[in-house]
Parts: structure tokens; C-alpha cells; sequence
């Protein structure tokens, strides 16, 4: 095997028991230490490990930036054979082989970028053994030819990468993953390790069956992400002018913006360029090599805003991404938390900002409907989509939100999101409420949003004798125009109202009918949340805040970036895959003089130290 390490696997004999034997964890921390700079395992990765050391498989749900590609590394470098890793994305693929190299490791990639020389090549370093990690994508791993060839070398392990892509109740579908639940029988006796960031207990249960994991050891870890700061605002309009306020708040960082739609994209992009950011479009309508082009453009700067369509970033392991804005909500909490996600990966405080209207909600209903999917899929997308909404327009910790959501229990507040930092002020709205769904009911379904506010507060221009007359004519003088469409809204978010798109010219009409009845009853309270105009100016001075990294050693942080900037540019690599922000942080903030000393630094390994260490100790001397 190729690895110095790789001769351990002859050396170890695992007993049948539930853990491997303590010499196959120390070796493996080892590893860590010597190829990946890291001091030791964090949360469950080193149970996630001794299962794959063991030979058995797994199923780990460990939450973004808890280092899940680690559990199948480390194990794929000790194992004899070669490690297959079944990945999504051409650019997650290339990403992790690329570090991985940087990191002494031998891996390689099969995709249809590769060309037929590449292709060549990397058989050739699996006849020869000096292969430790495959990374296929599902089509191309499931081609007869592939299952043929791949079936007279020796496999270490499977790991399936974001797992939640293989049921149909996760916000990530791809039939294509279906087919991966023949790896049982086509591999028998060869260890399976399945790995996501974001799935519930349904979704988790539907990757058993679909992989045959069903005998599998389950790891769930917490998804608490405490370097991540919470917020959600309801969008004014499209929210276009919001965007550009938030990302030019926060200058000098890298951030993703989402959008649901590629003409949004576009829109945004163009207004960022036009405001001096540094940002592009992202999405499918755009051909492959500008995609290419722009991803590793986002990819290697310190600076830049990329603004991408919701499919955009899945496994995109960029980890100095500062902030996630969704300018349109995604389908699920699993899909907010994956994007959010993408913000903080390396430990450092990031934030996750989230805009939202009825509207979005109500285009969101009407993709779920028009879908050719089982109606009982249909029912779970849109619990799943009115669970998100309720979480954004929620007045609790949205951290803790999620973290329920996911399963855990006794969640402490975060302290951090916008709603524990300033608490909204809410009002009970259970009558006002009953007026609205009163007023809807006896409109019949006929009418938009505006003409019940008018309704309610009996401003309706020339309203027919018939509507004049209704009971709810003119009864809620109680609430302004703004306070009324406020408790339409919350109504559509939690679906005691329903919108009727009426091609363009959207309708109003009752809800869930058990759900309005328990309104009118007074058994079901409702709470309006009243808006709070410091919140958002506070959180924007929140944004300007800069890491905690003293004044005196800011020049040479700065300087070690150049370096690396440069280092990067002459490899034709991310600047991150030489060294994360943190541990520039740590060598601008300590001053190692001799390699021994920079070899303490978090997420310097030998081969790191071998290549980069002069040139390191040389701008620490200089600055």
C-alpha cells in the first residue's frame, strides 16, 4: 500500500468484539497527528472509525464541519485495498482529492472531467497498489465495466457520501442513489459506511433500507454549530436591496448567497457588481466551463461572494465562508441547515441569515403540488416546508429549533441568534385571528390579501351591499393595515390559511379545516410577533465585527495569506488546501521560530511541514 501506514493493516488482528483493539485507535490518531496536523478524534469520529476498522458498517450523521470524511480516510489508509468513495459532485471530488495530496495522502478521482490519459493513469496506480482513495459518483461507479474492473483489486471500504441523497424523504433525492443498495451483494464482507449532515429519523431509516444497512450501528452526533449565528428577517419585496445592505456590512470576507431561481441569481449578482463587490452567478443555466471557472475563482479567493441557485454547494468544502444568505428560503430544515452550513467550516465565527415571505412559501407549495411524486411524499414535503417556516417566523432559539428538530433532547438556547439576543415582543392575536379566517370564509376564497386587510379594517373601496353587510365588515380597526398582512402571513405559514396562485393574481382562502376550528374553539392561541427595528442594525454591526485576533499580530496573518495566496496560484490549488485562516491565526498569534514549534500548530502534518515549513518560519522571521 501506498501510505507509510498502510503496513499496519497486515499487523492487526481484531477480535469479535464491539470495539477494535486500542492499538488500532492509537495508530490511527496517529495518522491523524502525523498526516493531518490534528492533535485528536473530535465528537464520534473515532467510534465511526473502530466500526470501519473493525469491518463493519455504519451509518454516521455528523453535522458539516465535523470532519466526516476523516471516518473514511483514516481507515481506507490502514485497511488493505483501496477506499471507494461515492460522491455527487464533480467539484466536492476534486476538492477532497486535492487536500488530500497536499496532504501526503494517495488519492485519485474517476469522473467525466477526467480525460482518457487521466483515466489511464489512475488504473495504472491501482494495478500497482499505490491507491488509498477512489472518488467515483454513483452513475459512474454503478457501470457494469466499472463493477468489473474495480471487482479484481482489493477493496478497504465503500463510504457514501451525503447519504440523505438516497431517500425520498430527504430535500436531496437523486434517484441515481437507488442503485447503490446493490453494493451488499456485488462487495460482500467489504465494510459500508454511509455519512450525512442533515437527516431525521424517517430519513435515516429510509438510507437503511435503501442501502441494506439494516443491521448497521447508528451515530448521531449533536448538530450544534455554536460558531454559527442565526438570524431571519420577513423580506420586503423581493428582498433585492436587503442582500446588497447585508453583504456590503460585511466587506472583506467570503460569502454565498442563495437564490431560488436562475434569473435571481443573475439579478443579484449583476447589483453586487454594480456596488463594488466581488461576486458571480452560479447555477445550471450557465455552460460547464464558466461554472468551472467561477467556482474555482470562489474557491481560491479570501474574497468573494458567489450567488448560486439552492442546489449550489452540497459537499463544497470551502472553509473560510464568512456568511450564507438565503435571499429565497429552501424546501426544509435539512436543506436550511446543509446550506447554512457551508459558513464556519473551520471553526471561526460565521453567520447564517435567512429572508422569507408568504410568497416564497407559497411557490414553494405549488412546486411540491405540480411534482410527479406519491401523494404520501407530497404530504411529508409540505409538513417538512410549513416546519421551516415556523422555525424562521418562530420567537424561540432558532439553534435550539433546529436541534429538536433533528431529535435531540434537554437543548439549551444558544444564546447568540437573533431571537436570544433580542427577544421579539408578540401579542396574543387568537381573536384577531378568528376575525381574519371569519373574514376569508365569508369572502369565499375570492379575493387576494388586500381586499381582506381592507375588508378587516373597513376600507374597501366601493364595496358591493352584499359584502357591506357581512359581520366582518369593518370589525378589525384593532390592527393597522402592516399589522394585518403580518397575521395573514403567520396564517399562511402555518396553514391556517392557504394561498391559490390563480395564475399570478393569488386568492385567499381557509386552511386546514380541523386546525381553523380549533381557532374559532379558543383551544389553539396564536402569538403575533411584533417587529423590532433595532434588531436588524445590530445585526448588521454584529457582521463587522472582526475574529478575535490581537492588533500586533494582524500584519503577519496578512502576510502569511499573501504567501499562501501566491503558494496557491503557483500549484493551481485553493489557498485553503495549504493551510486553513485558523491555523494562519494560530502561527501569526504564537511566532513559532524552528519547524519543531510549527509543527504544534493545529493542521500543520509532515507532509505540510515538508513542503511549506522554510517557507513558513521565513515570513514569520520577516514580519
Amino acid at each position: 500500500m501506498p501510505h507509510s501506514w498502510g503496513v499496519i493493516a497486515d499487523s492487526l488482528q481484531f477480535a469479535e468484539s464491539d470495539a477494535p483493539p486500542a492499538s488500532g485507535l492509537d495508530r490511527a490518531r496517529q495518522i491523524l497527528r502525523h498526516t493531518f496536523g490534528h492533535a485528536d478524534f473530535r465528537g464520534l469520529q473515532a467510534e465511526v472509525i473502530g466500526e470501519m476498522l473493525a469491518g463493519r458498517d455504519a451509518l454516521a450523521v455528523l453535522p458539516t464541519g465535523g470532519g466526516k470524511s476523516v471516518c473514511y480516510q483514516i481507515p481506507a489508509m490502514m485497511r488493505a485495498g483501496v477506499g471507494l468513495v461515492i460522491s455527487p459532485l464533480i467539484a466536492l471530488m476534486a476538492d477532497q482529492v486535492a487536500g488530500l495530496e497536499q496532504s501526503g495522502v494517495a488519492a485519485a478521482r474517476l469522473d467525466s472531467d477526467a480525460s482518457l490519459d487521466q483515466r489511464s493513469a489512475v488504473w495504472r496506480r491501482m494495478e500497482a497498489g499505490e491507491l488509498d482513495l477512489l472518488y467515483l459518483s454513483p452513475e459512474g461507479l454503478m457501470q457494469g465495466a466499472m463493477l468489473e474492473r474495480l471487482a479484481r483489486h482489493p477493496i478497504a471500504l465503500i463510504a457514501i457520501d451525503e447519504a440523505h441523497c438516497v431517500s425520498q424523504w430527504g430535500h436531496d433525492f437523486r434517484p441515481e442513489y437507488r442503485m447503490l443498495g446493490r453494493l451488499a451483494e456485488l462487495f460482500p464482507g467489504i465494510p459500508r459506511l454511509a455519512v450525512t449532515a442533515t437527516a431525521d429519523a424517517r430519513t435515516r431509516e429510509d438510507i437503511r433500507q435503501a442501502l441494506n444497512l439494516q443491521g448497521a450501528r447508528e451515530f448521531v452526533a449533536s448538530f450544534a454549530r455554536p460558531e454559527l449565528r442565526l438570524s431571519a428577517e420577513r423580506k420586503q419585496g423581493r428582498g433585492d436591496k436587503r442582500v446588497l445592505e447585508l453583504v456590503k456590512a460585511r466587506p472583506g470576507r467570503s460569502g454565498v448567497v442563495y437564490c431560488g431561481s436562475r434569473d435571481g441569481a443573475d439579478r443579484l449578482a449583476d447589483a453586487l457588481k454594480g456596488e463594488g463587490v466581488p461576486a458571480f452567478a452560479y447555477h445550471a443555466g450557465l455552460d460547464r466551463k464558466t461554472r468551472a471557472e467561477r467556482l474555482i475563482r470562489f474557491m481560491e479567493a479570501d474574497e468573494a461572494v458567489i450567488v448560486a441557485t439552492i442546489a449550489f454547494g452540497m459537499g463544497v468544502d470551502k472553509p473560510d465562508v464568512r456568511y450564507v444568505i438565503h435571499a429565497d428560503p429552501p424546501p426544509a430544515i435539512e436543506a436550511y441547515w446543509q446550506e447554512i452550513g457551508r459558513a464556519g467550516r473551520d471553526g471561526e465565527p460565521a453567520e447564517g441569515i435567512t429572508l422569507y415571505s408568504s410568497s416564497d412559501m407559497a411557490w414553494a407549495l405549488r412546486r411540491i403540488d405540480q411534482r410527479e411524486a406519491p401523494e404520501e411524499v407530497k404530504r411529508g414535503q409540505t409538513r417538512k416546508l410549513r416546519q421551516l417556516y415556523a422555525l424562521l417566523d418562530g420567537v424561540s432559539c432558532r439553534a435550539a429549533g433546529v436541534r429538536r428538530y433533528f431529535g435531540e433532547d434537554a437543548v439549551q438556547s444558544c444564546g447568540q441568534c437573533d431571537n436570544c439576543l433580542d427577544p421579539p415582543q408578540s401579542l396574543d392575536a387568537t381573536v384577531p385571528a378568528q376575525k381574519a379566517l371569519a373574514a376569508a370564509h365569508r369572502l369565499g376564497g375570492r379575493v387576494g390579501r388586500a381586499r381582506i386587510v381592507d375588508h378587516l379594517i373597513g376600507k374597501t373601496k366601493d364595496p358591493s351591499p352584499a359584502e357591506a353587510a357581512l359581520s366582518t365588515f369593518g370589525i378589525g380597526r384593532e390592527l393597522d393595515a402592516k399589522g394585518w398582512r403580518d397575521l395573514i402571513d403567520q396564517l399562511l405559514f402555518e396553514g391556517l390559511l392557504r394561498e391559490d396562485p390563480n395564475d399570478g393574481r393569488p386568492l385567499i382562502g381557509l386552511g386546514d379545516g380541523e386546525a381553523v376550528r380549533e381557532v374559532y374553539r379558543g383551544t389553539r392561541k396564536l402569538q403575533l410577533r411584533k417587529a423590532a427595528p433595532a434588531a436588524a442594525a445590530r445585526q448588521r454591526r454584529r457582521g463587522r465585527e472582526e475574529a478575535a485576533l490581537p492588533p500586533q499580530s494582524q500584519p503577519l496573518f496578512e502576510a502569511l495569506r499573501a504567501w499562501r495566496r501566491q503558494a496557491a496560484a503557483d500549484q493551481g490549488v485553493p489557498p485553503y488546501v495549504i493551510f486553513q485562516d485558523r491555523t494562519l491565526a494560530e502561527i501569526a498569534l504564537f511566532r513559532p521560530a524552528t519547524l519543531t514549534d510549527l509543527a504544534l500548530a493545529n493542521g500543520v502534518g509532515q507532509s505540510k511541514l515538508d513542503h511549506y515549513g522554510a517557507a513558513v518560519l521565513k515570513v514569520v522571521r520577516e514580519n
